[in-house]
């Protein structure tokens, strides 16, 4: 993200862009800075966008072999092109003998590092990928946007709203707007604030879920069920993430008692330390047996609907009871 950014300070451009990685927004955010910083806003006849599978490399090539019209920059932008997933060597071989009034912005959702495509742009330009940003970075994001508007946050309440976001900065926006609005004209941001406006995402929901089934409350937890089923989410993605939560308590619990702390598990789980802190509270109520157990259960309870055997809404709902029904 520094060399875009340098690059953009200097004025000084790569022929080939690639920009990729899990973290949309900032893939979007980083898009448009080079847009804005390589094209005048009137400037209509030298930009070009393609999105989508199935394009022409031929196309491309004969458009960028196009030299610019009263201007210095031909910008071509391409979005979720699939060129760097699949083979496409007429684009790599063209890599090697661009034009130098050419500007290629690539932004893709999916990349093979391995293949010539990806290879073929890092030698001609500049590749960034945007992973997932940790909680720490996420945490100064939030701060900073809220600090714009004069207001503050407890570190407590602060965890509580990550919870329920989820780490995916746009959706993190669009949350902390919504609270921005609800909280006008006070300083502080609390958690009632957070829970009366915030949509807690479906896999924090699974969390809650769990919760309820590890404190034995099977009404709660088949409620939270049905909330997620009323949301279309389909079964088999719940009992996916059930299976998640549970191999992630399981290995919570096999690392705390080999004397792990919590930092040393949530860098191996990849979750932030405070998710970390609400698994011990978990885990304090299951021996590490019955974690193996559930997680095998959930191993054979997606094989049992996979083959027909058991219907899926029907598994997720035998599971809930079994685990929330104590020994």
């Amino acid at each position: 993200m520094k060399s875009i950014q340098e690059d953009i300070k200097n004025q000084q451009f790569k022929p080939v862009y690639l920009l990729f990685g899990e973290e949309a927004y900032l893939r979007q955010q980083y898009k448009q800075k080079l847009l804005d910083a390589l094209m005048p806003e009137e400037d209509t006849m030298n930009y070009s966008r393609y999105e989508g599978k199935g394009i022409e490399p031929r196309e491309i090539i004969d458009l960028a072999e196009t030299m610019p019209f009263f201007a210095d920059r031909r910008v071509i932008l391409l979005e979720d092109t699939g060129f760097f997933k699949n083979k496409c060597e007429e684009l790599a071989e063209y890599f090697k003998q661009l034009p130098d009034y050419l500007c290629m912005i690539f932004v893709e959702s999916e990349v093979d590092k391995r293949g010539k495509m990806y290879k073929a742009a890092k030698a001609a330009g500049r590749v960034t990928e945007f992973a997932v940003q940790n909680i720490q970075t996420l945490t100064r994001w939030v701060l900073q946007m809220l600090g714009r508007e004069g207001k503050r946050i407890t570190q407590r309440d602060m965890e509580l709203f990550l919870t329920k976001t989820g780490t995916d900065m746009g959706n993190i926006r669009m949350e902390l707007e919504k609270l921005l609005v609800y909280t006008m004209g006070r300083e502080i941001v609390s958690s009632a604030d957070i829970e009366a406006v915030c949509t807690t995402q479906t896999s924090n929901k699974i969390f809650d879920m769990v919760r309820a089934v590890t404190e034995r409350n099977q009404k709660k937890a088949l409620d939270l069920y049905n909330d997620l089923l009323t949301l279309k989410e389909p079964p088999m993605r719940i009992l996916f993430l059930l299976a998640k939560q549970f191999n992630q308590l399981m290995i919570t619990k096999e690392m705390s008692e080999k004397g792990y702390g919590q930092p040393e598990i949530a860098s191996q789980l990849g979750v932030p330390p405070f998710v970390v802190r609400n698994y011990f509270q978990i885990v304090k109520r299951y021996r590490l047996s019955q974690l193996r157990q559930a997680v095998e259960d959930f191993t054979e309870a997606e094989e049992l609907v996979k083959t027909g055997r058991l219907g899926d809404v029907l598994s997720v709902e035998l599971l809930i009871v079994k685990y929330s029904s104590g020994e």
